[in-house]
């Protein structure tokens, strides 16, 4: 009993000192990592930050390259539509030219049928009139033969029965001629009829072309958008990584500051990158004056206003008077037959050079800088855009479908919040 108390009274030590190793250990490494450099932190930070700048530049050139691809397709299914209704006016056309070949072969054949009828009911007469000449002795009768019905009692001689055979003759080729007439009729009816099926059922094949065209395009431009859509919550996800390094660095760089004041550092002499160039100056806001909504429906921009902004102005009064179409402005910034809400701002923009290219409202949202500019305001969201533009309202909305134009009202059918917006950069 004395050994095995001795040896765990000797033991006790031993594990206290091992104990007081391990903390001491622990107690170093915790040093050791909370001693590690602010500048080898914001050095990491930094790296991290160009990193995840990188990918969002390389996912924002991939969403302007989808932004142009969905613009293209736009115009594309806008024009498949606009043959596909045009194909489906013809086929109605022709249709309405069958109804009515139809209804004029049918005719055709009913009036054949009265002609037979005709050519029967005449030989029938003349065979009457033969039985009663060949019955007859009196030549004279030949009048009543002709305009009697009854032959059992009448004569005639063979004098009469030349002209019997006469009058039997031209009615018989009378009656020929009309049935062959009416025959010919209807064979160039029902010719007819056959052409206009046949053109039918080439501009209904071709009008189903046009639909399963128009759909694939539509299917392509769903792909796109949705690869877009993608696109844009990586690119939501790096911008939050992004504001995190840049707390980070900032925390970094503001702990630095603390140490080397506390430690008296010598003065750093300031100096200026000339490779960065200072941000461009905003444009004042209008004091207090606006765009003026004239008679005809077009805007003067206000005395002040930057020349920019005048452009952007005139180029809008030059198409407010085309009507809503539907994907209409996105092919080029030359004039369209019609516009749709992101089109006319997007040609109103070019007027200004504010704009590379059309987008379409989701493309908007990404536009330009974020927030209310002074002269030129976007909002957006993936199913409209409308612009306020020195004051006034530049809309498809609210114009009863008869395309955009200028409104004194600054918001549009739904209400700003439901809106991103965006203005172009100084502006």
């Amino acid at each position: 009993m004395r050994t095995h108390l001795l040896n765990q009274r000797a033991g006790a030590p031993l594990r206290l000192a091992l104990a007081l190793l391990l903390a001491l250990v622990a107690v170093t490494a915790a040093l050791l990592v909370t001693s590690r450099p602010a500048s080898a932190t914001v050095a990491s930070k930094q790296e991290a930050l160009a990193d995840v700048q990188d990918q969002q530049a390389s996912v924002e050139d991939e969403i302007a390259a989808s932004n142009e691809q969905i613009n293209g397709l736009i115009a594309q299914v806008s024009e498949a539509r606009q043959r596909e209704e045009a194909a489906a006016a013809e086929l109605a056309a022709v249709e309405a030219r069958l109804e009515q070949a139809s209804a004029d072969l049918a005719d055709g054949r009913e009036h054949l049928e009265d002609v037979r009828e005709q050519l029967r009911q005449a030989v029938a007469e003349l065979e009457r009139i033969l039985v009663g000449v060949y019955k007859s002795d009196d030549p004279n009768m030949i009048k009543l033969l002709i305009e009697s019905s009854g032959w059992e009692d009448a004569s005639v001689d063979a004098a009469y029965l030349d002209r019997v055979h006469d009058y039997q003759t031209d009615t018989v080729q009378r009656v020929t001629d009309l049935r062959a007439e009416a025959e010919a009729t209807v064979t160039r009816l029902a010719e007819v009829q056959q052409q206009i099926t046949e053109t039918r059922d080439e501009v209904a094949a071709q009008r189903q072309a046009l639909a399963a065209e128009r759909a694939s395009l539509e299917a392509e431009e769903a792909q796109l958008a949705a690869a877009r859509e993608a696109r844009k919550d990586t690119l939501s996800r790096l911008t939050g990584r992004e504001v995190e390094l840049q707390d980070g660095i900032e925390s970094a760089q503001q702990r630095i500051a603390r140490e080397q004041a506390a430690a008296i550092p010598p003065p750093i002499e300031e100096t200026v990158d000339p490779a960065v160039a200072a941000p461009a100056p905003s444009v004042p806001a209008p004091a207090g004056s606006t765009a003026t909504l004239n008679s005809d429906g077009s805007a003067t921009a206000p005395a002040d206003a930057p020349p920019q902004v005048v452009a952007v102005i005139e180029a809008a009064n030059a198409i407010r008077d085309k009507p809503y179409l539907w994907g209409g402005g996105h092919s080029s910034f030359e004039v369209d037959s019609g516009y749709d809400c992101s089109g006319a701002i997007s040609y109103a923009l070019s007027g200004g050079g504010l704009i590379e290219s059309p987008l379409d409202s989701t493309g908007f949202t990404y536009w330009g800088e974020a927030g209310v500019g002074n002269w030129i305001t976007v909002y957006a969201n993936s199913g409209h855009a409308y612009a306020v533009v020195a004051g006034l309202r530049w809309d498809t909305s609210d114009t009863g479908g008869s395309g955009v134009s200028w409104s004194t009202t600054t918001t549009s059918f739904q209400d700003p919040s439901a809106f991103v917006a965006r203005h172009p950069a100084g502006f």
